[in-house]
């Protein structure tokens, strides 16, 4: 079996366990506009790819074979019973909040295939959805039953991720107008915006379970490397992948003129970037247009060097799990790491 046939198969695995446990502590509710929109994204689909890291994180700490265990009472290191499946939805919730506000903010018609929350409801509904989306991952992460040491330590992650991401995006934001924007600042930025949701995936159980700081440390970074690489492969992805299988225009990253490791390398080589593409809006830029676009990146090397950067980061990632027992779900978290540069739209 292939390493993504593995990790899909792992998500699979786990995935109608995440659903089942969303709909259990996301029940609609009244007002019953404010539930419906707060559950539309998370009822919408997604791969359910960061729960999936948490549990098996969790399984490979412990040593456990992978689903042997029950992980609304999964036995922590000193074999007391954690309720891990809360904290994988609170991480999942808080991807989902924030989707919803990136939206907004970028007016996007479209996600997951549906119309966006703030399309199928309106602005004030899908501010009002995120925001319930933000408080209850805190009162999942509460539900855990895990030693009220442990729960503080988890929420702070959490507290501390939820601030990171903004941060992030309010970073992406300002370098759409920036011409100076280095190298180091848009790795900075993709830590804050993508990574640091991964990272937390990875710590929360270990902090859960009781692993000591060391242990958590490693995951945390682990989680920081993989998904810088994730960020760095989704930039190539933008440029590389047919429109059609996109389900937008291929090279809208370019068009809309987001600072990536591509373009900040093409920079470095001289290119000038606000001239490959004629236009701000990309419904109007050609297939034409954006394969010249793309060949003269790959002619200085750009698309390259973003694919051996994001490479370099999963490596460093897998090197970050030798602190755990060597053993089916650590095997999986380095398919994982694997994954998210080979993964295609």
């Amino acid at each position: 079996m292939s390493c993504k046939e593995r990790v899909r198969a792992a998500v699979e695995a786990r995935r109608e366990e995440v659903n089942d446990a969303i709909d259990e502590q996301l029940p609609l509710a009244r007002p019953e506009r404010l539930y419906e929109a707060s559950r539309y994204l998370l009822t919408a689909g997604g791969k359910r790819l960061r729960p999936t890291l948490l549990l098996l994180v969790a399984e490979a700490l412990t040593d456990t074979d992978p689903q042997t265990q029950p992980y609304r009472s999964f036995p922590d290191l000193t074999d007391e019973p954690v309720d891990l499946m809360s904290g994988a939805v609170s991480i999942e919730v808080i991807q989902s909040f924030t989707l919803i506000h990136d939206d907004i903010m970028d007016d996007d018609d479209l996600r997951r295939g549906v119309p966006s929350v703030h399309r199928e409801y309106d602005v004030g509904t899908a501010i009002l959805a995120g925001d319930t989306l933000y408080s209850k991952a805190f009162e999942y992460m509460l539900e855990t039953g895990a030693p009220a040491d442990r729960q503080v330590r988890a929420l702070d992650e959490l507290a501390t991720t939820c601030t990171e991401i903004c941060e992030g995006q309010a970073f992406d934001v300002e370098f759409e107008g920036r011409g100076d924007v280095t190298t180091d600042e848009y790795m900075e930025m993709v830590e804050l915006k993508t990574a640091v949701l991964y990272a937390a995936a990875a710590a929360i159980p270990a902090i859960l379970l009781g692993a000591d700081d060391e242990t958590v440390d490693a995951l945390h970074q682990y989680g920081i490397d993989i998904g810088r690489a994730f960020q760095i492969h989704d930039d190539v992805l933008d440029l590389t992948t047919p429109s059609e299988k996109l389900g937008k225009q291929r090279g809208s990253d370019l068009v809309e003129g987001k600072r990536t490791a591509i373009t900040l390398h093409a920079r470095e080589q001289g290119v000038d970037i606000e001239s490959l593409v004629d236009t701000d809006d990309p419904e109007a830029v050609t297939e034409a247009t954006i394969d010249e676009a793309v060949a003269e990146l790959e002619s200085v090397g750009s698309i390259q060097f973003a694919s051996d950067l994001a490479e370099e980061h999963v490596e460093n990632g897998k090197q970050r799990l030798q602190r755990l027992p060597d053993n089916e779900a650590r095997s999986l978290l380095e398919d994982i790491a694997d994954f998210l540069i080979t993964r295609e739209y």
